[in-house]
């Protein structure tokens, strides 16, 4: 079969990127109580090709993936990066693995089954690494007990907050997880509960981004928060200054 990537090209027309999408692929993350956890990434992988070059063979993203199976985790994205590069003489690489994120309930007795949050590492290789957190947050009200025969109303479904963090220095998904939840437990307790709307994108994103500002990990965020009502839906953004 003909190497396409060895073959120059000499018409200098950049090719912006070129690569795999939607490769479901077996990941683990690191997990702040069991050590680790395993779950199913959904794994995206590009490069910036330089202009000499036609092509490349798609097949070398899986290969690159596969040599790091069993062993990917958060840890492993810049070998995995530098070797995109490398093989694929790249002027730039990039990989992002979408994940479902599981928190164990043990620590409320009446919630035992685990929470899911859905997670996305994104990285990208030139000169220097550039790592970004991504994680979503489900906003809920909690709805006052039903009065009288029956069982006890559910929590009402608000919105949620999208996240999206660089770090200065470690922190367990876990921890940035609980930061974005007490932020909004303690919005909450600052309004009245008088249903789907009493609670504000404004307010809430003020307070979500006042709690990342203060941890010293986190160099860089951005948030995003969503009330989700019926036919329609409100938000905010925010950044923080780089």
């Amino acid at each position: 079969m003909k190497d396409i990537q060895s073959q120059e090209d000499h018409r200098r027309i950049n090719i912006k990127k070129v690569g795999v999408k939607t490769i479901s692929y077996p990941v683990t993350v690191l997990d702040k109580a069991r050590s680790k956890q395993h779950t199913i990434a959904t794994v995206n992988m590009y490069v910036n090709l330089p202009h000499h070059f036609k092509g490349t063979h798609m097949s070398r993203f899986v290969e690159i993936l596969n040599r790091f199976h069993g062993a990917i985790d958060i840890g492993k994205f810049h070998y995995i990066l530098e070797e995109m590069k490398e093989k694929l003489e790249a002027e730039a690489a990039h990989i992002e693995m979408s994940f479902a994120y599981f928190l164990s309930g043990n620590e409320d007795p009446e919630t035992l089954k685990s929470r899911r949050y859905e997670c996305c590492m994104h990285g990208s290789l030139e000169e220097e690494d550039d790592l970004e957190l991504r994680v979503i947050v489900p906003v809920s009200l909690p709805l006052a007990e039903k009065k009288g025969q029956g069982l006890p109303r559910s929590l009402g479904h608000w919105g949620r907050a999208a996240v999206a963090v660089k770090f200065r220095n470690f922190i367990w998904i876990e921890d940035l997880i609980t930061l974005i939840e007490e932020a909004i437990d303690a919005e909450q307790h600052m309004v009245p509960v008088q249903g789907e709307n009493s609670l504000s994108v404004e307010s809430l994103i003020r307070k979500i981004a006042k709690s990342l500002e203060e941890e010293e990990a986190i160099k860089w965020f951005s948030v995003k928060v969503e009330n989700l009502a019926e036919g329609y839906s409100t938000f905010a953004t925010m950044d923080s200054v780089s």
